[in-house]
């Protein structure tokens, strides 16, 4: 009866307000993405510090289809925190995409470090150009991930139509890459943080059988529909070991809630997310990538009210 009292006290303490009970049991699941992209590795990282700092909860992250998958999942209770791309978050909220008409009720606790596009080919093919995508066997991500919505839409502002002009196919980041080792793949898309572990291996386990397009051409048509969601930026030679630099496209990510968390919890996360931020360094270098002041701004998403006071409070 003395233990069992001891863990009702410790769960009556989540979110640093006695008395209060621990918001859904104490149990806190962070949905992710692939098993080897960063978002998986962020998550295990920060559900490990949730689960060290934030008295009577436990954190887990679980592997997901990433964006659009983890955005349902918080929303209908399933998850408590999600990873996510910005333009996915901002259709979610806003009811558009693959959200059309049912707008989702989450809210951001930050934002965080932006997503590199990455497209790959065989440099034994005759893709030389975006262009050359046309009629090619290409894998545009997980089904339901921002990876597979980005590929959509730069294959659209590339005036290639990615259900009828490629043999597109939907594969997690695992299975893709082992496609592309197969020789079964032309082409693959993956939007994630810098390296993407997954990305890192199908370059390094074979020097010179795959490069990077350039997208930068790609930055206007795609800025006329949807805004300045989308940037550019230059994916360095040395993260992955190539020949020259590449000029891509890269998209903010967001961690998101649900609506209804208690304002506590979120402030108390969003804590968390910064004051253990070099710990976090340590499980991937993408967390070095974001600020207190950057962090706030999630525009057009909104702050979740217990995060908005953390920055008032502490920036």
């Amino acid at each position: 009866m003395a233990a069992l009292s001891a863990v009702a006290l410790l769960a009556g303490c989540g979110g640093g307000d006695a008395g209060t009970p621990a918001w859904h049991g104490g149990r806190i699941f962070l949905a992710t993405g692939n098993t080897t992209g960063v978002y998986y590795q962020l998550g295990g990282g920060y559900a490990d510090l949730i689960s060290r700092h934030l008295p009577g909860y436990e954190a887990r992250a679980e592997p997901t289809g990433a964006s659009v998958e983890n955005i349902t999942r918080v929303a209908g209770g399933d998850m408590e925190i999600a990873f996510s791309l910005a333009d996915t978050a901002a259709d979610a909220v806003n009811g558009r995409g693959a959200f059309d008409k049912q707008p989702q009720p989450v809210r951001a606790l930050a934002r965080v470090y932006s997503n590199y596009t990455h497209v790959i080919v065989r440099a034994d093919g005759k893709i030389r150009s975006f262009a050359d995508l046309r009629g090619k066997r290409i894998s545009t991500g997980s089904p339901r991930s921002g990876t597979d919505i980005i590929a959509g839409r730069l294959l659209t502002a590339g005036g290639i139509n990615p259900d009828r002009d490629i043999r597109r196919v939907n594969l997690s980041l695992p299975e893709t890459v082992k496609q592309m080792r197969a020789n079964a793949l032309d082409a693959m898309f993956f939007s994630g943080g810098l390296p993407t572990p997954g990305v890192k291996d199908l370059l390094s386990a074979a020097p010179g059988a795959f490069r990077l397009l350039p997208l930068t051409e790609l930055i206007e048509p795609l800025g006329a529909r949807y805004g300045s969601v989308y940037t550019t930026a230059t994916l360095p030679k040395e993260v992955y070991g190539t020949p020259e630099p590449t000029p891509t496209i890269t998209v903010a990510n967001v961690i998101l809630v649900a609506a209804d968390m208690p304002d506590q919890l979120a402030y108390d996360l969003t804590r968390v997310l910064f004051t253990w931020q070099g710990e976090l360094v340590r499980v991937h270098p993408e967390a070095a990538n974001f600020t207190r002041s950057s962090a706030a701004l999630t525009d057009p998403i909104p702050l979740h009210p217990g995060a908005a006071r953390f920055y008032r409070d502490d920036g």
